[in-house]
């Protein structure tokens, strides 16, 4: 698993020090291919499928769902008392997740910003699921 490329100034940004593009820039919020995934710009590792990409509305790409061990998610550190996710690899933030809008049959939406993804044409083999309430 590699990244891409080095990350820019703006990519550190976001998956190093917990920032965010503004809304409707990103290079993936538009973006919907048939096949391949989605992976983390740090470390390269798989995250979602193009298949759980969805037309959210928020601004951001979202998906409802992820590939199995690559988030964690855990309550915003910042007193927002929003659900930040984190590359399960690496730890890079890649933005929020929102629970419970009935937007998809998982009831989820992780709304990641496009500076902390890399699209790859390529299959992965990999179980996907939902994340569900922190414990």
């Amino acid at each position: 698993m590699a990244a891409g490329h080095a990350l820019t100034d703006a990519e550190k940004y976001v998956l190093e020090q917990k920032g965010t593009e503004a809304a409707g820039t990103g290079t993936y919020e538009g973006f919907f291919p048939t096949d391949g995934y989605f992976a983390c710009r740090k470390c390269g590792a798989p995250i979602y499928s193009a298949k759980s990409k969805f037309e959210s509305g928020c601004g951001w790409p979202a998906f409802d769902k992820c590939y199995e061990g690559a988030v964690e998610h855990r309550v915003e550190t910042d007193g927002t008392e929003r659900i930040e996710i984190v590359c399960a690899h690496c730890k890079g933030h890649l933005g929020h997740i929102f629970m419970g809008e009935a937007k998809t049959a998982t009831g989820e939406r992780h709304c990641a910003n496009s500076r902390a993804l890399q699209f790859v044409k390529a299959k992965v083999d990999k179980k996907e699921v939902k994340l569900g309430p922190l414990d």
